[in-house]
């Protein structure tokens, strides 16, 4: 089917990327005490990425299921800005329509952007099969980190810090590829502000509200600074 060879062709970086952190999510996973099962299901159905790494310690710290919930809100609450521009898009594509909704992530909507589609494709469904195929990456990250954790026995001592070093690839490559620097500088002015206020232990979800809010108030700069259309 040339619309999957198309998807594959375009999606390899992906899924080396996926592959890595999945693996390492499936490790966190099992180090904390979560079956293949649970671990490959939080994947299929959540599929949130950063969310499911920063998920780990607070379940294993007993935190709430509204601390959870309002954490992941925050955390995925860019997919509402960039998702918006897809939706009539998504729409038109019928039964794919609430899959594509699940399966935007960052990587997905970067290749959605700038993907070039050759003249005798169904850009529909190579649109479907690039989001299906950066989905099963990351389950399949995720089920061999998650059997690793299960059936080799090593030292898994500072396998928690993949998640400082997953975020801290995405903020080099977002300060690398906008022009803006206003959101980074933005998150950073917050985060330590609110950490100096009120320590390593409150001070995230105030920084993820102030982040948004501070955002919404700067979209216009940024869109301008980043040659996008005023509307």
């Amino acid at each position: 089917m040339k619309e999957f060879r198309f998807a594959v062709k375009n999606t390899i970086p992906i899924f080396f990327t996926y592959l890595f952190i999945g693996i390492a999510f499936g490790i966190l996973m099992s180090d904390a005490g979560y079956s293949i099962l649970l671990t490959t299901a939080s994947s299929l159905f959540i599929f949130a990425g950063s969310m499911q790494i920063v998920m780990v310690p607070m379940m294993t710290s007993g935190a709430s299921l509204p601390s959870l919930a309002f954490m992941a809100f925050f955390i995925n609450a860019r997919h509402i800005f960039y998702g918006i521009g897809f939706i009539e898009k998504f729409r038109r594509m019928g039964w794919r329509y609430p899959y594509m909704i699940l399966t935007l992530t960052d990587e997905t909507y970067s290749v959605l952007c700038s993907v070039k589609y050759e003249a005798n494709l169904d850009e529909d469904r190579a649109a479907f099969m690039i989001a299906m195929l950066d989905h099963l990456y990351w389950v399949f990250g995720s089920f061999i980190g998650a059997c690793a954790g299960q059936f080799l026995q090593f030292d898994m001592s500072g396998i928690d810090f993949s998640a400082t070093a997953f975020f801290l690839i995405v903020v080099v490559n977002q300060w690398q590829q906008y022009r803006s620097k206003l959101p980074f500088l933005t998150a950073a002015v917050c985060a330590l502000g609110f950490y100096l206020l009120l320590g390593k232990e409150y001070f995230l979800i105030p920084t993820m509200i102030s982040c948004l809010i501070a955002l919404i108030l700067l979209r216009r700069p940024i869109e301008i600074k980043e040659g996008i259309p005023n509307e």
